[in-house]
């Protein structure tokens, strides 16, 4: 329901409160943090929605009018009320930052987001708690425009409809395939044998699958993917392409072990970029606050350092 239009606003009411107490503007105005013809204003401004005079201006100070009296009276209760509901959003804020709840893909909660915890137990601003929900990007981006997350961390290139994003890292995708494939003796294949090949790929709403499927569509406009089998974890797309079952495409930092053990091979695609970048997403119109915030920009940080280093 609009307010009448002859409520004052909230600074106007608690200035005249602060005047009637203390006996003086300017002092007032000292105790308010504003300059003496900046409450003059404001007192101006007061007496012009209640049409009457609301101080008597005198040598030794101010004092209410009768009027000014009955106005203060009344603004007392919603004062107290305006505190009592600033130390209710103060507490809610608190209990916000105590407890940090995060969203993230796959990739990130197994691979990078432990190692940002660990700086982020390590701050002085620490949380009294975490909560970590991992699943395909379309899932984090749900979580966070539900309310469920405070904080998400995604692999699409884009962040979908009434989520802001910023990139925190750079990652690299790449084809691997069991020791026992063709390609695992070849350093090198084409774009063309890669589109070409039946793949086993993450299910649809994955950021690795959307990733993949962007960058090759923006060299074959004409391509169309055909998996050969859609599994919902990396952990069993390496195993099934580990057994022989076919090649896929999956994050760098997801097969680092597999590669440096032999159980995996990885062909480079002749004159195709598969970089891409993981980006941290929140609502639109909000920024990251608290422990969200810390922990956004420790994985700014790590990132900045990870690509120094691969570059």
């Amino acid at each position: 329901m609009p307010l009448p239009p002859r409520v004052p606003d909230l600074a106007a009411l608690d200035l005249l409160l602060s005047v009637i107490e203390l006996g003086s503007l300017g002092r007032a105005a000292e105790a308010h943090g504003i300059s003496q013809p900046s409450a003059s204003s404001r007192i101006r401004y007061l007496e012009k929605l209640v049409g009457l005079p609301v101080l008597e201006r005198t040598t030794l100070g101010s004092r209410p009018t009768p009027a000014g009296a009955l106005v203060a009276e009344w603004a007392g209760a919603v004062i107290e009320a305006a505190q009592q509901l600033g130390a209710g959003i103060d507490t809610l804020r608190e209990q916000r930052d105590s407890r940090l709840h995060v969203a993230a893909s796959q990739t990130v909660a197994e691979y990078l987001f432990p190692k940002w915890l660990v700086a982020l137990r390590a701050s002085a601003a620490a949380p009294a708690g975490v909560t970590l929900e991992s699943g395909n990007s379309a899932g984090v981006a749900q979580a966070v425009l539900e309310g469920r997350a405070g904080i998400g961390f995604i692999e699409s290139p884009r962040a979908p409809k009434g989520l802001e994003s910023r990139p925190v890292a750079v990652d690299r995708l790449v084809v691997v395939v069991a020791p026992g494939h063709p390609w695992a003796r070849r350093s090198a294949i084409t774009l063309e044998e890669l589109a070409a090949a039946p793949l086993v790929q993450r299910e649809a709403g994955s950021g690795t699958r959307t990733s993949f499927e962007r960058a090759v569509t923006a060299r074959m406009p004409d391509w169309r993917p055909a998996p050969l089998l859609e599994l919902s974890s990396t952990t069993a797309i390496k195993t099934a392409a580990a057994a022989g079952v076919g090649p896929a495409v999956v994050s760098s930092l997801a097969v680092a072990v597999e590669l440096a053990s032999g159980t995996l091979k990885s062909p480079t695609v002749t004159g195709f970029d598969m970089t891409r970048s993981l980006r941290a997403v929140w609502p639109q119109g909000q920024r990251p606050a608290g422990p969200a915030r810390d922990l956004y920009a420790i994985a700014r940080r790590a990132g900045t350092g990870a690509a120094t280093e691969g570059s």
